[in-house]
């Protein structure tokens, strides 16, 4: 049990920082509602569970592949970040009487579009890392129920930052008239592409270094 709650703990803190993948969510959450939201998080939390698996287990070959091509990740990363901020710019607010039902594929690409941008930070894996050899945790002979809590809580941390956003979010944006999430969608998808311009300029100076 003390394993599952630092996980928990740590999955929780590790996705509860603002960056893009929190402004995508709310902004899904407030335009599209909160199962495109939450499901979108899903895809982050899976993300984070991905390389906490592989810190926990101590797979220093595959950390020391991501870490080697940080450089293309990054790049890939921003590069996302910067098509999908404009896109998010350019959409416009579904009208609520008009607005689409969910099917799965628009549930599945919100899922696919955020694990992927997640997996391409290399700096996920590095936090990982660092917090598990600093907390003197990972997988151990015969202590493999204490490695599996440990992952447990790390994916039921991430959902769960995920889906507090998605609900304060959602019931948020009921409230909202389609002119004011016009304006989220630029906003927020204006943030979205700095963020890639930035990624993008730190590999520029990391290379001409």
């Amino acid at each position: 049990m003390e394993h599952l709650l630092k996980g928990l703990v740590i999955g929780f803190a590790i996705a509860a920082p603002v960056g893009p993948i929190n402004l995508l969510c709310l902004r899904r959450s407030l335009s599209d509602g909160r199962r495109v939201g939450f499901v979108s998080g899903l895809g982050a939390a899976v993300a984070d569970t991905t390389y906490g698996i592989i810190a926990a287990v101590g797979l220093t070959a595959v950390t020391d592949f991501l870490i080697g091509h940080r450089a293309w990740l990054q790049l890939f990363g921003g590069l996302f970040l910067l098509v999908l901020g404009t896109f998010t710019m350019r959409a416009h607010a579904p009208r609520r009487e008009a607005a689409a039902p969910v099917h799965v594929g628009r549930l599945r690409d919100a899922f696919v579009s955020t694990y992927v941008l997640t997996l391409a930070n290399p700096m996920t894996i590095i936090a990982f890392t660092g917090v598990f050899a600093g907390l003197g945790l990972g997988w151990r002979t015969g202590r493999t129920i204490d490695a599996l809590q440990l992952i447990g809580g790390v994916f039921t941390g991430s959902a769960l930052w995920w889906l507090l956003l998605a609900l304060l979010a959602g019931t948020f944006g009921r409230h909202l008239n389609d002119g004011t999430l016009r304006w989220i969608n630029r906003i927020a998808g204006g943030i979205i592409a700095a963020f890639g311009v930035w990624q993008l300029w730190l590999l520029i100076t990391e290379l001409g270094a």
